[in-house]
């Protein structure tokens, strides 16, 4: 039997400003419903981590240079200042949401971002699932601060977690969605790319299909992204994340989806990530970021996959005999009641 592998003290961050983002709407087959995304699933994986002892450090607040290293700065200002935009409106609502959202027909006849605060809103975002609150912009901005220290820590050769709330993996270079605003993913994977890491992977193990994290990178071929995920047929992000989409460009047969049906449990689903990871390593990356979430849990809330909490320990094993620096960082998971135990086991696997 060969000696257990050794693994170095696992750090994490976490940024306070989380809880400046609390959204409120959330549109659900035509029905509002509380938002999901709330300050409460920080609260849970911060208990998760005492748990394991792991006491996070809080990182300094990116500059708008590293953010512009993934997003555009039209997005980036828009994102900043929308919420006061909107708020000036005649009969706004407490959040940015918008009605409309430019359709393949009106891009394709030339449109173009409107002045206005609700055009504008909807330019910069992919769906309702995004709404954006006073403190929205603070808490996106302090999720890419942990995703950034993370990637620091894995270009010195370690592994970190960072707690990122809003999530990322949704977003797009100028565009947000689902829940998503920033993509702290691929901002730890460029400041992965900057410091010396010549080739990337990307995993994510979100329920959802990572499509802002695909568009980012679909043209490169420096960065592998590779996703497990429900299948979107039937499931957010709806429209994307099929097998047959395998990059474009140099980056063609650099992206690699695993769409699993809707249901599956720890077997199917653990066979998936193993699948991932044997082209992640035959890819022979530098460095690894990984996209967790635990919206897959046989628990959730919308409970598309049925991963157990066996499953994610088993999984945090697997990824982690590949041996390689790593970014963690986290994606979904909407049970608050068992995130923050979901991610002990996951970590536990890891460093098992």
């Amino acid at each position: 039997m060969p000696p257990p592998i050794a693994f170095p003290p696992m750090q994490a961050f976490d940024h306070p400003l989380e809880a400046a983002h609390a959204p409120r709407f959330f549109l659900m087959r035509g029905a509002l419903h509380p938002n999901f995304e709330v300050p409460a699933r920080a609260a849970s994986l911060r208990e998760g981590l005492r748990s394991l002892g792991i006491a996070a450090a809080e990182p300094p607040l990116p500059d708008r240079a590293a953010l512009e290293a993934v997003h555009a700065p039209d997005y980036l200002d828009w994102l900043e200042g929308s919420h006061a935009e909107w708020s000036a409106l005649p009969g706004a609502g407490p959040e940015v949401v918008s009605n409309i959202h430019p359709s393949p027909e009106m891009l394709a006849q030339g449109a173009r971002p409107s002045t206005k605060a609700v055009g504008r809103a909807g330019w910069y975002t992919a769906d309702t699932a995004c709404p954006v609150g006073e403190g929205t912009w603070r808490a996106a901005r302090a999720a890419a601060g942990c995703a950034l220290a993370a990637a620091g820590v894995a270009a010195r050769g370690g592994t970190a977690y960072a707690l990122c709330r809003p999530p990322g993996h949704h977003a797009y270079a100028a565009r947000a969605g689902g829940h998503c605003y920033v993509n702290n993913a691929a901002l730890a994977a460029g400041a992965l790319r900057d410091a010396g890491a010549a080739r990337v992977a990307i995993l994510d193990i979100d329920s959802h299909h990572g499509n802002g994290t695909q568009g980012i990178f679909w043209t490169r071929a420096d960065v592998l992204t590779v996703s497990v995920h429900a299948d979107p047929d039937g499931y957010y992000p709806w429209f994307v994340g099929h097998g047959i989409e395998t990059g474009g460009g140099e980056g063609a047969g650099h992206n690699l989806n695993l769409p699993q049906p809707m249901g599956t449990a720890d077997g199917p689903w653990l066979e998936a990530v193993a699948a991932g990871i044997a082209r992640i390593r035959a890819y022979a990356p530098d460095a690894l970021v990984l996209s967790l979430g635990f919206d897959a849990s046989e628990h959730e809330p919308l409970a598309a996959l049925r991963v157990t909490a066996d499953g994610f320990a088993r999984a945090g094993a697997a990824i982690a005999a590949l041996r390689l620096p790593a970014a963690i960082v986290q994606e979904g998971g909407y049970d608050t009641d068992r995130l923050g135990a979901l991610l002990a086991r996951f970590l536990g696997g890891w460093g098992g």
